[in-house]
């Protein structure tokens, strides 16, 4: 029978474990120490908060935004505009929808809280598009539709398009023709590009296709179509602007390729995840197929906020440690720092920039 021993953690170095006490906190940093200090979900959300303070605190690192999920409709496009203009971020991936929904918000319309009583029937006769509990007006997003389609009448017709030069443009519409904040007009402001991969599935991607096919649709009305209307818009879908989405795949490897160190701060998963992670294999890829030698550029930090654990084989529950068989990240053996966090981010992502903000405020220097 073997021996047993009856070690004191300390001895092996384990680190221990503090109970949160109401008494020693009075601002968001010290909770989320506390936190830190904790076990389960806390812990996570505690390191979380220090792994994104290191990354925002280390000068040389190009950090990346990556956002998916309705966070402009839940109402967090202050806190993304906040990061932006605090310099946080260097470099802002999203999906379509959450961009024109946050322009939505940007060009002074308003969401609503969903009312149970109204059935999705209702909501569509009047022109409400209803997001879980949260109501975008058809008419916010028709309103969208005007500024982008001013913000392209001063572009040339045969430019060639990406998403970063559409955001561009629409956050310097957001800058010098109105009011108010805004994501794409801080963006601009501070030269944050903002990529969105997948384009075409948003708002603002299917304005921009209607605004191509309709310098054609009078032409194509004169010509008359046997089948009417439906033969008329299957004429004109022929017609499509100028998009190249290799100009924003070529122009985000460059971003990241200058910068020293590299962060990724993950608000859900899907397109924009991937997108942005897979700049690593993209690099190693041409140094093997155009014989290359160029070091990939892996992100040394990272920190995820997403309710979807790995155990569904989906993409937003992709672990950073899965992320290193891909040669996407720097192993923690080599110095990568991560956190994930799994769980609503309209509940943790508030907390966090609090707790940084109030950090900056008081002049906290990394390591202290």
């Amino acid at each position: 029978m073997y021996a047993r021993e009856f070690r004191d953690g300390a001895k092996d170095g384990l680190e221990a474990l503090e109970p949160l006490d109401p008494d020693k906190i009075s601002s968001f940093g010290e909770l989320l120490e506390a936190m830190g200090k904790t076990a389960f979900g806390g812990r996570h959300v505690g390191k979380a908060f220090e792994v994104l303070w290191e990354m925002i605190a280390d000068p040389e690192c190009k950090v990346v935004m990556t956002l998916s999920g309705a966070m402009t409709i839940a109402k967090m496009g202050k806190i993304i505009t906040k990061m932006i203009d605090e310099g946080m971020v260097q470099c802002i991936i999203s999906t379509g929808a959450l961009m024109a929904h946050g322009l939505s918000e940007s060009v002074g319309k308003t969401h609503y809280r969903h009312d149970p009583s109204m059935s999705d029937e209702e909501l569509f006769k009047k022109g409400y598009n209803r997001v879980y509990d949260t109501l975008e007006m058809e008419a916010n997003l028709n309103y969208v539709e005007h500024v982008v389609a001013q913000t392209l009448k001063r572009l040339d017709q045969d430019q060639p398009l990406s998403s970063h030069v559409i955001t561009r443009e629409l956050g310097k519409t957001l800058a010098e023709e109105l009011h108010g904040d805004g994501i794409l007009k801080s963006a601009y402001l501070k030269n944050v590009p903002v990529y969105i991969p997948a384009f075409t599935d948003s708002e603002v991607g299917l304005d921009i296709g209607t605004l191509a096919m309709a310098r054609q649709v009078e032409q194509a009305r004169s010509r008359g179509d046997q089948n009417g209307d439906l033969g008329i818009l299957q004429t004109i879908l022929q017609y499509h602007p100028s998009f190249n989405p290799y100009f924003d795949l070529n122009s985000y490897a460059d971003h990241m390729l200058s910068a020293k160190r590299r962060g990724i701060f993950t608000i859900g998963g899907g397109v924009p995840r991937n997108w942005a992670q897979q700049v690593g294999p993209y690099v190693e890829v041409g140094n093997l197929r155009l014989g290359l030698n160029v070091t990939p550029p892996r992100f040394h930090y990272g920190v995820r906020i997403c309710p979807e654990p790995d155990y569904w084989g989906g993409l937003s529950g992709c672990t950073y440690q899965e992320g290193l068989s891909w040669g996407k990240f720097v192993a923690p053996k080599d110095g990568g720092r991560f956190a994930e966090v799994l769980s609503d981010a309209t509940v943790v992502w508030p907390l966090l920039m609090m707790g940084l903000l109030e950090r900056r405020k008081a002049g906290v220097v990394r390591g202290s």
